[in-house]
């Protein structure tokens, strides 16, 4: 069982930065991949990126490659995910995941509002 926190959202400014971290409780952490997935009021969720266990690969969504990256520390527990360049479309509901790998996922945190001004 694995329980996920976020953390560090909030309100900024275009073209500003933040970074969302999300705290796991239990030692299996370090053996799952791991997910930030992100919905917008009216939208579907999306995946926004993933690390693998070990960090060896990290994947992005195309809307945000290049402006966030992802990052663990597995003997902290957490994975972050650092934000620049905000643009007004990344105002979502930010959520962390964990699991096995693709696209199956066991375990959601509760979620951090990032809302970007214009």
């Amino acid at each position: 069982q694995v329980q996920l926190v976020e953390s560090g959202g909030g309100l900024v400014q275009a073209g500003g930065s933040l970074r969302l971290s999300c705290a796991a409780s239990g030692r299996a952490f370090s053996i799952y991949t791991m997910g930030w997935f992100r919905q917008a009021p009216g939208k579907e969720r999306e995946i926004v990126g993933s690390i693998s266990w070990s960090g060896g690969r990290i994947d992005y969504a195309d809307s945000v490659a290049g402006r966030f990256t992802v990052s663990r520390d597995n003997a902290k527990n957490t994975v972050y995910l650092q934000m620049n360049s905000l643009k007004p479309e990344d105002t979502a509901v930010y959520h962390c995941a964990a699991g096995p790998g693709g696209s199956n996922w066991f375990y959601w945190g509760q979620g951090t509002q990032v809302t970007v001004s214009s």
